[in-house]
């Protein structure tokens, strides 16, 4: 069973490992082969060579898919950011999941310390006067 110490030091290491993650960036990439339009070129042939490869980053931003083509290079960039925003959504993940436990135990173990006050009817006291 763990105790508040526990949360505590599991939480800290959590907030640790968070503060090394670099820059990140939401969305997917992915390695595309196209075909054109023109119907002479190989990529219509058969076996046919495709044009590529194209790197194609895709991400929802205000209800709308915007996908940008980028090169090798900056493909290369974009994955490792993509795995540290990754990294940060398993991060925090943790943290909700440990905070949660955390707090429920802190709730109960209150609930048995704290008195809950009495209600007092004012009827009695207007009884003892009368």
């Amino acid at each position: 069973m763990s105790t508040n110490m526990d949360f505590q030091r599991r939480y800290q290491e959590l907030k640790s490992t968070l503060m090394r993650v670099g820059f990140f960036r939401r969305g997917s990439l992915v390695k595309r082969f196209m075909v054109c339009g023109k119907s002479a070129c190989s990529c219509h042939g058969s076996p046919p060579r495709l044009h590529g490869p194209y790197f194609q980053w895709t991400r929802k931003i205000n209800g709308k898919t915007k996908t940008i083509f980028f090169t090798r290079e900056q493909a290369e960039l974009l994955s490792g950011w993509i795995a540290a925003g990754r990294e940060l959504d398993r991060i925090i993940t943790q943290m909700e999941r440990l905070s949660l436990r955390a707090t429920d135990r802190l709730l109960r173990d209150s609930s048995t310390t704290v008195q809950k006050p009495r209600a007092t009817s004012t009827l009695g006291k207007r009884a003892a006067k009368g």
